[in-house]
Order: C-alpha cells, then sequence, then structure tokens
C-alpha cells in the first residue's frame, strides 16, 4: 500500500547523536589497499599501530582505564609471516592502522598473543563499560574479521578463497574461476511508531525481564527504507503507518549491520504482537518514557542502555 509522507509529522530532534560503533575518524585511505608495497612498508614505520583480535574479541588496556590497545610495528612484527588476518583501517593523520586476528594461535584467549599487555574483550561489553565512545575502529576491524571467517570459500565455484586488498576483499584461488568477494554490510530498520504523545515499544521472548526497546528488522532486496519500515511493523505489531522519518544509524558491528533509526507516523493505536518475534507491545507516553530515561523503574517497562539506538530514538522522540 502506497502511502504519502505527512509534512505535519516531523517528530525529529534539530540534532541526531552520535551513536556507538560509529563516529570515526580515520581516512579510511580506499587508495592505498591494493598498494601491497606500501602496505608492506607501512606496517614497518615507525608511527603505524595496529589493534589485535582473539575470537571476536579486541586487545584493550585496563590501567588506569579501560581503551584499546594499539601495538607498535615491533610488537605485532614476529607475528606478521604467520599468514593471519590482517587489514588495513586506514591513516590517523599520516600514521597507518591496522588490525590484526590472532585467533589461530591459540585455543583461549589467556594464551593468545599480547594477553600479557592488556585483556581481550567482546565488543558489546567494551562499549558498555566505556560508555560506546571511540569504538568506531573497533567496529571497523571485528565487522571485517567477522566476514573473512566466514567467507573462506568461493560461492561461485567452492574453491578456497585468500584475503585481498589489504582485508577488504577475498580472491577465488581458482585459476579457472578468480572471482572476488566483497564484505557486506546488512542494512536493519529500527522504529518507533508515533500517535501523538505515545510511542509504541515492544518485547522480545530473549530480552531481559522488563526490557521494551523500539522494533526492528532486516531489509529485504528491492526495498526502499520507508518501505521496510511500513513492513515490519505491519508483520511484528499489525499497525499500519503512513509518513516516515529518518533519524540517525548505527554500525552495528555483531556481526556487520546498520541500524537505521527512523520515526513512522502511526495510523492507529490497535497493535497486536506477532507472538513470534514480538511477545508483548505497550504504548508509552513522553511523560513515563522521559522518567526512565531519567532512572525511573516503577513505569511498568525499562529500556536497553544508551550505546543502543533503540534507547537513542527513544531519547530522541522525548527532548524533540
Amino acid at each position: 500500500m502506497s502511502m504519502t509522507n505527512s509534512p505535519a509529522f516531523d517528530p525529529v530532534p534539530a540534532l541526531a547523536p552520535v551513536c556507538a560503533f560509529a563516529g570515526g575518524v580515520l581516512n579510511r585511505a580506499e587508495d592505498l589497499r591494493a598498494d601491497s608495497d606500501w602496505i608492506r612498508q607501512a606496517l614497518g614505520e615507525r608511527t603505524s599501530r595496529a589493534l589485535a583480535f582473539f575470537d571476536g574479541r579486541a586487545l584493550m588496556a585496563v590501567d588506569p582505564e579501560l581503551a584499546p590497545r594499539w601495538l607498535t610495528a615491533p610488537e605485532i612484527a614476529p607475528y606478521l609471516a604467520e599468514g593471519l588476518p590482517l587489514v588495513f583501517l586506514g591513516l590517523d593523520g599520516d600514521k597507518p592502522r591496522f588490525a590484526i586476528d590472532v585467533s589461530g594461535l591459540a585455543e583461549d584467549k589467556s594464551a593468545a598473543p599480547f594477553a600479557e599487555l592488556g585483556k581481550y574483550i567482546d565488543l558489546r561489553s567494551i562499549a558498555l563499560q566505556t560508555g560506546g565512545h571511540d569504538l568506531a575502529e573497533l567496529a571497523q576491524a571485528g565487522s571485517l574479521f567477522a566476514w573473512h571467517a566466514r567467507h573462506g570459500f568461493c560461492a561461485v565455484c567452492g574453491a578456497p578463497t585468500k584475503m585481498h586488498k589489504a582485508g577488504y576483499a577475498r580472491r577465488c584461488k581458482s585459476p579457472d574461476c578468480g572471482a572476488e568477494h566483497f564484505p557486506r554490510t546488512d542494512p536493519v530498520v529500527i522504529m518507533l511508531a508515533i500517535s501523538g504523545d505515545r510511542c509504541l515499544i515492544g518485547r522480545q521472548p530473549g530480552f531481559v525481564p522488563g526490557v521494551f526497546s523500539a522494533l526492528a528488522g532486516f531489509m529485504e532486496p528491492g526495498e526502499s527504507i520507508e518501505e521496510a519500515v511500513r513492513r515490519e511493523l505491519d508483520e511484528e505489531a499489525k499497525i499500519a503507518v503512513g509518513a516516515v522519518r529518518y533519524y540517525a544509524s548505527q554500525p552495528w558491528p555483531f556481526p556487520s549491520s546498520l541500524m537505521i533509526g527512523c520515526y513512522a507516523e502511526a495510523l492507529s493505536e490497535d497493535a497486536t504482537p506477532d507472538g513470534v518475534e514480538i511477545e508483548e507491545l505497550c504504548w508509552v507516553s513522553r511523560a513515563d518514557a522521559a522518567a526512565v530515561l531519567a532512572g525511573a523503574t516503577d513505569r511498568g517497562f525499562l529500556i536497553p542502555p544508551p550505546i543502543a539506538i533503540a534507547h537513542q530514538l527513544i531519547r530522541g522522540w522525548v527532548q524533540a
């Protein structure tokens, strides 16, 4: 069903937030990825640094505070000949930045290379402990390593593949094929349906007790953002919506999604959970949402932490 966006529906605040895992400052320098000589030289430069990953966890310094533990060129040099996954993240000014995955060198993170220099921690825990700041490079590296771990064979002919273009592609090893494969980001719409001074939130069966969130779902081929928002709200809540307004986006490296935050104009408040992905729905007032954001626990619902774009959607609506 085609619907025309209503100009009167405008719940979006003037300034969208920079969500956790976004806000990267590196120049990704795409033009340098295929220059193997430059990459080789950059890996040995005094100013180069690298993040280390083990089984999806990033090496973090824990003293005096939690922060990425950037390794120097001499520290990673002994491991460069091991054939470990290595990606070029970009340039910090003119300083090269890399990431290396050492998962293949140990069975447990406590025995992994560099474990004595910090602690290997999963990205979600890092974001919760640091408040979600300065995580863009961790998300970039973690998503790339997760993709490489799942794409060791060619989707065209089934032959093994190898890393290519400094970690931003894989190439089939078969001389009869040679297909190139590139990392993919999965777009997900996440949205608040708005009706006057109330918004719709829901619970999935696996949520922590009491927590409600914005509804969300993966976009499908041949679908616009607006169409995906309307379809997902119809599928999960049996509710029709009209106007759709974009708010903000968030890289979500679990393993590699892009959360596209939107508001949607509810055409009614007659909502019904689908009973599969959503077990309960709740219309909440702006005043109750504001109270929960301020720490109240007596309003019958809780919301996700600030690292989640769902939290930012609710906060943005409250403050609009």
